[in-house]
């Protein structure tokens, strides 16, 4: 057996816009008991996981109105399609800005800001964001929404994971026990030094 044929494949749907992110689905802080259960349980991923993890003062309004996500969205889908090696470090600014320093995502200043920090040079932050508006991209990303639903997301994110040909979605950040399980793989829990689970 060859080294491919033990490939796993794992595929991620995600959006900068949440710490659990959603498609197609009322946003918790839009509901008050659910507005309130996630901010005591943004509390503890914070104090689990160990990340940076503060709750935008005016969610509903600065967040959730306005386009939400879709700008940032759709950069990191233009990122994807032209250098994708910078697509990590991206995703990762943009949901600091929410999630860590309670700033904007929608504006092309605060995109620009976003790749900044993560090493993209002038040239490239300019390239891609006059892609944001490209057809394809917009289609490009649309796709994966789509692709996404088709695997029964009703929420972001989604972790889809590739098991004898077929596909096993898991919702939400908190899955990653039934994963490895799932995928034979040992679980040794959120940021463990040297761990050899590579998922």
């Amino acid at each position: 057996m060859s080294a491919l044929s033990k490939r796993k494949v794992v595929e991620l749907f995600y959006d900068v816009i949440s710490p659990y992110s959603w498609v197609g689905n009322q946003p918790p802080a839009t509901l008050p008991m659910k507005g309130m259960y996630m901010m005591k349980d943004i509390q503890r991923l914070r104090d689990y996981y160990k990340i940076p993890l503060v709750q935008p003062a005016d969610f509903a309004g600065t967040i959730l109105t306005g386009g939400g996500s879709l700008s940032a969205q759709r950069l990191l889908t233009a990122i994807d399609m032209n250098c994708p090696e910078y697509l990590e470090r991206v995703s990762r600014e943009l949901w600091y800005r929410v999630w860590s320093r309670d700033e904007d995502i929608k504006q092309k200043s605060s995109l620009t800001e976003a790749m900044k920090k993560a090493g993209l040079s002038d040239k490239l932050i300019s390239e891609l964001l006059s892609k944001i508006s490209d057809q394809t991209v917009k289609d490009r990303l649309r796709q994966y929404t789509e692709e996404a639903v088709e695997f029964g997301a009703f929420g972001a994110p989604i972790i889809v994971a590739h098991v004898n040909g077929k596909p096993e979605m898991f919702f939400g950040s908190d899955r990653f026990l039934l994963l490895a399980h799932t995928l034979g793989e040992e679980w040794y829990g959120p940021l463990v030094e040297n761990s050899k689970c590579k998922l």
